[in-house]
């Protein structure tokens, strides 16, 4: 069974995705800060996949993706950057932070599974 980290501040977010994924037969765990997704990761090797808010606060995902990438149990983990921004060049400036892939918000759910499967290689 697949793994993914859920990282988003909000919680309708976090419940949609959890329920789109687990329906598919994911296993999840969610936070709702990059602060708490790192100690998770640096505690964890057990996730296949990191879905990750692009505007949080304290910390976004734009500072946190070259954190994840310095742990050495994640630095190929696939990390897929989820905005709501969607704004002309976000998806290279999430690529040039280090993430895999870009969904932006309202997730397209086919979309997601997707990327999620040539993130795997399935």
């Amino acid at each position: 069974m697949k793994r993914v980290l859920i990282i988003d501040d909000d919680a309708r977010n976090i419940f949609a995705l959890v329920a789109t994924l687990k329906a598919k037969g994911y296993q999840t765990e969610s936070c709702d800060s990059a602060e708490e997704a790192l100690s998770i990761l640096k505690e964890d090797e057990a996730f296949d996949a990191i879905l990750i808010d692009m505007m949080m606060p304290e910390m976004d995902g734009y500072e946190a993706i070259p954190l994840i990438r310095k742990i050495p149990l994640h630095a190929k983990t696939p990390v897929i950057s989820v905005t709501a921004q969607a704004m002309s060049g976000d998806r290279e400036k999430c690529l040039a932070s280090g993430a895999d892939d870009y969904l932006s918000k309202p997730v397209d759910v086919d979309q997601l599974f997707r990327i999620l499967q040539t993130a795997y290689h399935d």
